[in-house]
Order: structure tokens, then C-alpha cells, then sequence
């Protein structure tokens, strides 16, 4: 597909750059890689606490214990992921969490919204770079760019804040497309079961906003939208639990911004938890999500993969010990 160009953009040539069907590109994930996500195994807090309490082993344990806290006060959990989250098959864990109820709020970076279109749409997602871009193709699948404009046109044009921003743009439009794999996209079950989403881009980094039909106006009204809403989160989030999953800049700054908004106007946030979960060790996710904000804050570093399925194992088997029902 070739688009026509048109001289108002201020860069025409953009405007007739080539782009390919989704489902002729090679992906590095699919569907058949995903997690399973196995009922919780009653006694699993027993090996919880077997753990040493030195480390990662308390720092886990205090972790689940303020999770498990949270929900039983009836406060706030957020997790903000970065896109290698998904990338590496973890949709199912988090979208099974979501449906208990212990997920109360889920913010992404572009490139994670990028991600669970696509997964949502063909089945597989993540391109090979190396592959691609000597040959002017990375980045240019159609239908990606075309969805997530689309996307971001549907979260400005609503008259309702409940329903605007790109994350519930996003989760919407997946709904409505009756997307094929719909029930493996976080944003389109956190749309459906109707608690938060949020996308926060940074315009340039991701590959949609090369995409023809990128609309900067859009975009930015929609992720500025998300950013408010993640305001009002933070500011009742005394006593609830911000967990930030492999993001290294964004959604950390993205946080801290919020936390300082939360602040001035009047919030107090002592009693709040953070987490910073990653497979290495980050400055921004280690200063803005862990040490700067009030509360307590936890790091713990270990791959995904295996840190959220032992966590929500934990979490749901404590929940569970001590009569949590669910969403009141």
C-alpha cells in the first residue's frame, strides 16, 4: 500500500511512505508462547513463607503482604508495564488479575499498547529489527499504525471523561473491531470490566507515528487525557499499591509527575506502596517509582516470567486465606 502525498504536511514525503499487511510480517511472538494461568494452589503461601527473610526473599514477601493489604482496605492496585511485559507472553496473568479484581489499574507506554493491538489482532506481535529495517519495513505494518490512530481518534472524541484517553480508546476500538484474539488485550478487558487504562506515548519512539494516518493532535489530546486520569489515581492512592513492571523511563517519569500533582494539591500519600520489578537495575524506575515518592518502596529484580506468576500465586492464595471475596 502506498499513500498519496499531501503538501501541507510539513514533511510530504512522510505522507507516501510504504506500508504492508500485518499479517505478511514475521513475528517473534505468538499466541502459542503465552503463559497459562493455572487456578491458585491452596497451601502456596507455605512456600511463600519459606522463603529467607533477607533480600529479595523478604522484599517479596513484604510485597505480597501490602498487596494483599490494600485489597483487604479496599485501596487502589496499579501496575504500569513496560511493553517487554507482554512481549513475553504475561497478558493472560495479568488480564486472569484484573478479573479478580486485585488489578484496579493498568497504564502502558506506546510501544506496550503497540504490542496488544497486535496480539489482539493477528495472534503474534514483535517484528525482527535486524531483518526489517535494512529493507525500510520495520515499523510500517498497516494495520498497527492505521489502529492505533484510530485508537486515539475514538479516545478524544467523547464527551465523557469515563470514557476518554487512549487507553480506553484503545480497549474500545478492539471491542468494537471484534478483534479475533480480543480476550488476550489488557486494554480491551480493563474497557470491558470498566476499570482504568492508560497509554502514555512518547511521540517519535513509537513506530505507529510513522504510520500515514498519525494524527499528533490526537495522539497527544488522548495520552494527555491518560495522564489526568493517572492524576486522579494517584491522589487517592493512600494506602494502595503502585507496582511499576519493566519500564524504564516513561511510566516512571510519567509517575513521579502524578505523584507531585497528587501532592500540591492537597494529597496525602505516607501510608502508599511502590514497586519497581525488573530483570535489571534502572535509575529512573529506581528513583522515581521506588526511593522519591512518599510510602514505602520495594525493588526487586528477576524476570518477569517468573517474578508475576509466583506473585500472583502469592497474592491470590494470602486473598484467599483471609476470606477476600473479590471486587465489593
Amino acid at each position: 500500500m502506498t499513500t498519496t502525498g499531501d503538501p501541507r504536511h510539513p514533511f510530504p514525503a512522510m505522507r507516501g511512505v510504504r506500508t504492508y499487511p500485518l499479517e505478511s510480517r514475521e513475528s517473534l511472538v505468538d499466541l502459542g508462547d503465552f503463559c497459562e494461568v493455572p487456578e491458585p494452589l491452596p497451601g502456596f503461601s507455605a512456600f511463600v513463607d519459606a522463603l529467607p527473610d533477607i533480600y529479595a526473599g523478604k522484599w517479596f514477601k513484604e510485597l505480597v503482604e501490602r498487596i494483599v493489604a490494600a485489597k483487604l482496605a479496599n485501596k487502589q492496585v496499579a501496575v504500569a508495564l513496560g511493553a517487554h511485559v507482554l512481549k513475553v507472553g504475561l497478558a493472560p496473568l495479568l488480564i486472569d488479575l484484573m478479573r479478580r479484581g486485585v488489578i484496579d489499574h493498568v497504564a502502558m507506554n506506546g510501544a506496550g499498547a503497540i504490542h496488544d493491538f497486535e496480539i489482539a489482532t493477528a495472534g503474534r506481535t514483535s517484528e525482527d529489527v535486524g531483518t526489517q529495517l535494512p529493507k525500510g519495513e520495520f515499523g510500517f505494518a498497516d494495520e498497527t499504525g492505521a489502529g492505533l490512530a484510530a485508537g486515539a481518534a475514538l479516545g478524544t472524541d467523547t464527551d465523557k471523561s469515563e470514557d476518554a484517553g487512549l487507553g480506553r480508546g484503545m480497549g474500545q476500538l478492539i471491542l468494537d473491531r471484534q478483534a479475533p484474539h480480543a480476550e488476550l488485550s489488557v486494554l480491551a478487558e480493563a474497557r470491558r470490566l470498566g476499570i482504568g487504562s492508560s497509554v502514555h506515548v512518547c511521540i517519535g519512539a513509537d513506530i505507529v507515528h510513522m504510520h500515514p494516518d498519525a494524527d499528533g493532535g490526537a495522539i497527544g489530546e488522548a495520552s494527555l487525557i491518560d495522564f489526568q486520569h493517572v492524576c486522579k489515581l494517584v491522589h487517592g492512592m493512600d494506602g494502595g499499591v503502585w507496582i511499576n513492571v519493566g519500564c524504564a523511563v516513561v511510566l516512571p517519569e510519567v509517575y513521579l509527575k502524578a505523584v507531585s500533582v497528587a501532592i500540591n494539591l492537597g494529597a496525602t500519600l505516607d501510608a502508599m506502596t511502590t514497586a519497581n520489578l525488573d530483570m535489571i537495575r534502572q535509575y529512573r524506575a529506581e528513583t522515581n517509582v521506588v526511593n522519591r515518592p512518599p510510602g514505602r518502596g520495594i525493588s526487586i529484580i528477576g524476570q518477569h516470567e517468573l517474578l508475576l506468576p509466583l506473585l500472583r500465586m502469592a497474592v491470590l492464595d494470602k486473598l484467599a486465606a483471609a476470606g477476600w471475596k473479590g471486587p465489593r
